[in-house]
């Protein structure tokens, strides 16, 4: 029998109840523009659906599932210290949709790198960066739920130097048109519980602080230079929970250039939101971007 990771959120972060969830997240996908499709990789944020389920949608809007076979899903990690990656032991991934399939051959051929870890269940059912995907997941190739298969990998807290060798070792994969990755990342998250509360007085209120924060943050990612996020990172010290996936796929990105002769790639952001707008010190919120990265 194949060891399944459950869907350890649903009935909290979002629906348990199947016919439910499939028509939430159709209507959501529905409202979404087709804009910059079709994606070789995608920025989707990881809150309740109730939060950032609007805003995730476009995301995946941009998917093509005729086209994709395998999908890497790249989420932080919230609850261990982790120098490096991590693989899934699972060899099913559970959703109140239909069950997800690991890639197998290809968990194999990164664990021989020598430079992953395995995740314990408990870690894996704990985490919810990569949960959170998987329905979106579910629907968008709901046509080829047998065609395709999920590659989780759970990402530390990464160096530059770190995220650079994951970035050139998952770069060929991304050079396959039938790849897709999914990057998991919230963005800003302000307030005293976060212990982060940045204001730039200059913009007005704090909310338009934190939307002009992380438009910064956007822009740069849209330039795909891994050197320039870095910097931006230590400057204001942002609170993107998926900093460190974000900085592997602008490697990978970087590494893909340098081996297709500079092959045209664009990434760009198509929606953006708050969970509260932020208008006093003891206010707090945390922010929701979506991106899609199309090789053309």
């Amino acid at each position: 029998m194949a060891l399944a990771r459950r869907a350890s959120h649903s009935g909290s972060w979002y629906s348990e109840n199947g016919f439910e969830l499939n028509k939430q997240l159709g209507d959501w996908l529905n409202a979404a523009d087709l804009s910059h499709g079709p994606a070789r990789a995608i920025i989707s944020p990881h809150a309740g659906y109730s939060y950032c389920g609007a805003c995730a949608a476009f995301a995946y809007r941009q998917i093509s599932p005729v086209v994709v076979r395998k999908i890497f899903i790249l989420g932080p990690s919230h609850h261990v210290r982790l120098p490096g990656c991590a693989l899934t032991q699972a060899q099913v991934y559970k959703t109140p949709l239909y069950d997800l399939h690991v890639d197998q051959r290809i968990n194999k051929e990164l664990a021989d790198t020598g430079h992953f870890e395995w995740m314990d269940m408990d870690t894996d059912e704990d985490e919810h960066s990569i949960e959170m995907q998987l329905p979106y997941i579910a629907k968008v190739m709901e046509d080829f739920k047998d065609s395709f298969t999920v590659i989780p990998i759970l990402v530390g807290s990464l160096s530059p130097e770190r995220e650079a060798m994951y970035g050139r070792l998952l770069a060929p994969y991304m050079a396959d048109p039938q790849t897709l990755f999914i990057i998991s990342s919230d963005f800003c998250h302000w307030g005293q519980r976060f212990r982060y509360t940045y204001y730039d007085r200059s913009c007005g209120a704090i909310h338009k602080s934190i939307k002009n924060l992380d438009q910064m943050g956007m822009n740069i990612i849209e330039n795909m230079t891994p050197s320039s996020f870095t910097e931006y990172l230590r400057k204001y010290g942002n609170t993107i929970c998926g900093r460190h996936p974000i900085g592997v796929l602008l490697q990978a990105i970087q590494s893909l250039k340098e081996t297709t002769n500079g092959q045209r790639m664009t990434l760009k952001f198509l929606k953006y939101a708050q969970s509260s707008q932020c208008n006093n010190m003891n206010d707090s919120s945390v922010s929701y971007a979506s991106a899609s990265m199309v090789v053309e």
